[in-house]
């Protein structure tokens, strides 16, 4: 797996794992600026949200459905 793709997934991991684990009380309008995280690289190491500015960056919010019907 090349390491752009390790990056990915670790960022969705990550937010999907910080949306879980923490109340949003205001949305983000368009054209405002996420909010800085830090995650853990697979790399090792941390990875800041903000050292990728001015890269494109994809946050992909997906659900799960834990209904086992």
């Amino acid at each position: 797996m090349n390491s752009l793709r390790r990056v990915t997934l670790a960022l969705i991991l990550g937010l999907s794992l910080l949306l879980a684990t923490t109340r949003i009380t205001a949305a983000l309008e368009v054209g405002e600026k996420a909010p800085d995280f830090e995650l853990d690289s697979t790399k090792g190491g941390k990875l800041k949200l903000s050292s990728l500015r001015g890269k494109n960056v994809l946050i992909n919010f997906y659900g799960y459905d834990y209904d086992p019907t």
